[in-house]
């Protein structure tokens, strides 16, 4: 059993935090499906930046399974340890820190994986973070900036020395962003360095390569991102191989429906009635993409403009595709 504090999660299978992906309708169907833990999307630390709408919606838990997992990015020590303290107020069970994000925009500003060039600032931050708020505190790295200075070791060492009671770690650096495969060794290598829990990260999209690269790494869990696209039910999957060896039973066409149609209700619950349309075609073209015998209905549901008729689009589609699925 795997446990964060007081927390003990219910599996194996995490889902890793992502700007754009992971928001609180995803998060929820995600640990409804099976994830045992699910963090926010990435939050500035810039509390003056909190009253936009995007900051908002990333603050807003509500109806969410604990724990309620925040994730902070940043630079300064003292705003990032501020962050973390509203976060708890506003009912942060446990906060993320991020030094694995490898987009330019949030590099530039020395935040993300940048952060893991300077290993000073690094205990700096989580030094305090951990001494700012009474929930756990856990960190999100890559293996290191690139190929020539791979220190993830060091900052897991760092991070348990200072009270970091989790540890995500994505196997590539910084500077391979998402190109070419993840490599695991220096996940076991992290692993063998620190007793704190270790969650692996990187190119995870099947039950069988969960199983292998747990195997392979010793690391307490998976964390899945890109693979649960469209997919949601992923961690299911993952779940029910790594507990037995063998490979679940494949959901119904309807039960595939079903999933679907919850999830755009939520978002349209959530975004309303413009920004919900936005959000769902890029989820809508996510399933289209992983369902067989969808690629042909991608376009006609991606051109619907308002919420009444993009469901019942989507209903119609997916009543027949389950249809043809169980014939």
């Amino acid at each position: 059993m795997i446990r964060i504090g007081p927390y003990s999660l219910p599996s194996r299978a995490v889902l890793a935090p992502m700007a754009g992906v992971t928001d609180r309708p995803f998060r929820m169907l995600c640990r409804r499906l099976g994830a045992g833990l699910a963090a926010s999307e990435m939050l500035t630390s810039d509390t003056r930046l909190w009253h936009t709408v995007k900051s908002r919606r990333r603050m807003d838990h509500t109806g969410e399974p604990e724990p309620r997992v925040v994730q902070l990015a940043g630079a300064d020590p003292a705003v990032i340890a501020e962050a973390a303290r509203r976060n708890v107020e506003l009912g942060a069970q446990i906060i993320d820190i991020n030094m694995g994000c490898p987009a330019k925009k949030v590099c530039g500003r020395s935040c993300g994986s940048a952060l893991l060039r300077d290993e000073p600032l690094v205990g700096a931050i989580l030094s305090a973070v951990v001494n700012a708020v009474t929930v756990p505190v856990t960190l999100k790295i890559r293996t290191g900036w690139d190929r020539e200075s791979i220190n993830g070791t060091r900052i897991a060492r760092l991070a348990e020395s200072l009270g970091v009671q989790a540890l995500a770690v994505h196997g590539r650096t910084r500077a391979d962003k998402y190109e070419g495969e993840a490599e695991y060794d220096t996940i076991r290598e992290i692993k063998s360095a620190v007793r704190i829990p270790v969650f692996a990260n990187g190119d995870i999209d099947s039950p069988h390569k969960a199983q292998a690269v747990l195997a392979h790494t010793g690391a307490d869990a998976v964390m899945i991102g890109r693979a649960a696209h469209g997919a949601p039910w992923v961690f299911r999957d993952v779940n029910f191989f790594l507990q037995g060896g063998i490979k679940s039973t494949a959901l119904a066409g309807f039960e595939v429906r079903d999933i679907i149609l919850e999830h755009l209700a939520s978002l349209y619950a959530f975004y309303g009635e413009d920004h919900g349309v936005r959000i769902a075609r890029k989820h809508l073209g996510w399933y289209c993409e992983r369902l067989p015998d969808c690629a042909g209905a991608r376009k006609p549901l991606l051109a619907a403009d308002n919420t009444i008729e993009q469901f019942e689009l989507v209903r119609r589609h997916f009543d027949r595709w389950a249809q043809a699925q169980a014939a």
